[in-house]
């Protein structure tokens, strides 16, 4: 239940990327928070449709009793508000709009795209890799010579692209098929490599056998 003195709280789903974008920027800033578990697969809890009546989804971060939802801006109302201690998005107007562009990209191009390789029948998940794997190739080109999208270290894009690193090779396993190939795209699969051993990450990210068997059981089980 959450408590009204806690300062910060996020509604959210331990198996979504979207509300763990949230909570790996609370963590790299250090920030103590409260997460609320939703049972997005039953039932909706009434504190979700409060704080999100627009569109009742989390993530939803609660700080001092105000509502804030959609992960994109949630991530940039933490870094613009603990502002003390790791920068997310970068100083440089620029570069905070080049990323803020590649984060949207993501969203809107990849992710999708994904999808519809995990959703796609047999007859037509070859075409839906190659499709998906087009939106890959400039992120594959946007990381020569760097760990990171950030750098040095995880930023803005990287924590929007998370579902890459955890999600996209946890589906591959569940559902049976190649997105993300090392020979295809190797700074894309180094940088995965470094984002999940990185030492928050790992505090944040649920387990990749763990991830599997939801997305075998729940999301793409044929019962349902």
């Amino acid at each position: 239940m959450a408590g009204e003195d806690q300062e910060v709280q996020v509604f959210g789903f331990r198996s979504g990327p979207y509300s763990l974008r949230v909570e790996l920027a609370l963590k790299l800033k250090g920030v103590v928070y409260e997460h609320i578990d939703e049972d997005l697969v039953n039932k909706k809890s009434d504190l979700l449709v409060k704080y999100n009546p627009i569109y009742k989804k989390v993530p939803v971060l609660v700080h001092h009793g105000k509502p804030i939802s959609e992960s994109l801006v949630i991530l940039e109302y933490i870094d613009e508000t603990w502002t003390e201690n790791y920068a997310i998005l970068p100083q440089d107007p620029y570069q905070r709009a080049l990323a803020r562009f590649w984060a949207k990209y993501i969203d809107d191009k990849v992710v999708p795209a994904a999808q519809k390789v995990a959703r796609s029948q047999e007859d037509e998940r070859e075409k839906s890799i190659e499709d998906a794997q087009a939106t890959l190739e400039p992120l594959e080109k946007e990381l020569e010579n760097k760990s990171f999208f950030g750098g040095d270290k995880i930023g803005f894009v990287d924590i929007v692209g998370l579902v890459l690193a955890r999600w996209v090779p946890a589906t591959e396993e569940a559902v049976g098929f190649e997105l993300l190939s090392a020979h295809k795209f190797p700074n894309l699969t180094k940088w995965s490599q470094n984002f999940v051993n990185h030492s928050v990450a790992k505090e944040v990210l649920p387990k990749k056998d763990v991830l599997v068997a939801f997305l075998k059981n729940v999301v793409f089980s044929t019962k349902n």
